[in-house]
Order: structure tokens, then sequence, then C-alpha cells
């Protein structure tokens, strides 16, 4: 028991740390196919209503080394595949707040270099609407004052991710890292937002008052428990391949066994792995 155990804890920091960011690199790689192909068609998305995970920006920041589409949303499991916007807010370039997060450590970790940035650094996202310019006005932790919302006629963009100090940054990070920037020039027109209402009690904090309504997964530091029931169905299917295994190998005999079932077996934990990562905190 202690040895299966053993073996979980130790793919579960692999697939975590290193295999997640090939599987992040894929999925960047057909965001990109993707979104290069709307641009193109001049179809890409310029309003809201977009579908949860639909690429929707290209952001790109050499003082960080951040060059990845932006995927709409912020759920742990959209963020598995890259940066991502939140659904309250505008598109980059568009008059107001837009609010893009980004992993530090796990899934690539697309944000991890974000402490780099300095004010007067330049960052750009290109859109349906065009490419952008935005300049650094400031890097804020928490208990740092907000900045004032952005008046008529003005975009800013925050880039989220989280930090701590040392190592411990990475894998036990223990606050949030705010990185605020000014749009240069005239931003574009938005669409109009259309959103329920809620009671001001369970507003997130970290816009002040431009923030309107999201669902709670998709706040900073929050995971997502929607895949649970489909998390043990998954981990119940392992359990019975492995059965199938210990039942088939003594007469089949073991390497041909595992010959057979090591690609299946894998497969069952790479997505039940998948699943359990996504009840995890979303900036991790």
């Amino acid at each position: 028991m202690l040895g299966a155990l053993s073996v979980v804890a130790a793919w579960l920091l692999f697939y975590a740390f290193v295999f997640s960011g090939f599987q992040e690199a894929s999925a960047q790689r057909t965001a990109y196919a993707n979104f290069r192909s709307e641009l193109a068609q001049a179809i890409a998305p310029v309003g809201k209503n977009i579908p949860l995970g639909a690429p929707v920006a290209e952001l790109k920041v050499p003082q960080a080394g951040i060059d990845d589409v932006v995927l709409e949303g912020t759920t742990s499991g959209v963020l598995e595949s890259g940066p991502g916007l939140e659904a309250d807010t505008p598109l980059p370039g568009q008059d107001g707040w837009s609010v893009i997060f980004g992993r530090q450590a796990m899934f690539g970790g697309p944000f991890r270099h974000l402490a780099l940035l300095a004010p007067g650094d330049l960052l750009q996202v290109t859109t349906g609407q065009g490419t952008f310019t935005y300049k650094v006005t400031g890097l804020r932790l928490p208990r740092d004052p907000q900045p004032p919302a952005p008046m008529l006629g003005q975009s800013r963009l925050t880039l989220i991710t989280t930090g701590g100090p040392g190592l411990r940054g990475a894998w036990a990070p223990n606050q949030l890292l705010y990185v605020d920037a000014s749009l240069v020039g005239k931003p574009a027109s938005a669409a109009a937002i259309a959103l329920p209402a809620v009671p001001a009690s369970q507003l997130p904090a970290h816009r002040g008052a431009v923030t309107t309504w999201i669902p709670a997964s998709q706040l900073p530091m929050q995971g997502d428990t929607s895949g649970l029931f489909s998390l043990v169905l998954w981990m119940q299917l392992f359990v019975l391949a492995m059965l199938a295994v210990a039942w088939v190998g003594p007469r089949w005999g073991r390497w041909q066994t595992w010959l057979v079932a090591a690609p299946a077996l894998l497969a069952v934990a790479w997505i039940a792995s998948e699943l359990a990562l996504q009840m995890l905190p979303n900036l991790l």
C-alpha cells in the first residue's frame, strides 16, 4: 500500500511540474493555429458571450518570456491550456479594465517570470480589432493600494499570477502578484456586457468598483470541482484496468500483458491527473 501511494504521489508531482507543460504547449499550438486562422478570416471574437476556452487574443511580453494565446475564462481547466481572460472584463484594447490570469508553475507556468517586469516596459496584445501596445505602470501585491478605475476612453490591462519568496514562490506561493499596464493610444469600441446582478458581498476585490460578477471557480486561487464526478469514474476505470492486468498477467505472461496494458493505463492516469489538478487553485 505504501509503495502504491508513493508511485501515485511521484506520478502526480511529475505530471504537475513536468508532463503538464507538454500538454499546455500542445494546447497552445492548437489555439495559435485556430486564432491566426480566425484573424485571417476576420472572424476573431470582438464582443462577449464567447465560449469558455476559446482563443481571444495573443499576448507578447518579451521581458517576461511570454508569447501565448489568451483564452476566454479563468477556471483551472481553462488555465491548463494557457493564460485566461477574466470573463466579465472587456477584450484587451477595448475601453475599460481587462484582466488576464496566468499560472506560476504548473502547465508550463506562462507567467512565472512576471515579477521581472518594471514600470515603463511595453507589452503587446493582438485581438480581432488589431494590435495594441500597453505600458507597465506598476507591480503590486494584495496589500498595496489599487489604482483608480480607468476613466471613459481609457484602457487598462492587469496581469495576475502568484508569487512568494525564493523557491517557495513556485510550489507554495503565498500571495498574488498584479502587473498593471495602460494602453498607449486610443482604445477600440467595446461590446456591451450583460451580466446578472449579484450582492456586493459576493464580488471579488481585486478590481474594486469595476468588478461585476463571475462564478467563484473563475476567481483568483480558486479550484473547480465541476469535474469531480468524472474524476471518480476515471479512477474507477483505472482500478478496473489494474485488476484486469492482475487477472490477465498469469495467463498471457507479464511482459505481454504490460505491453498491451501500459498505454491504456497511462492514458487513464493522464486524464484522471488532469481532472484532479483542476481542483487545485487556478494560478498555481
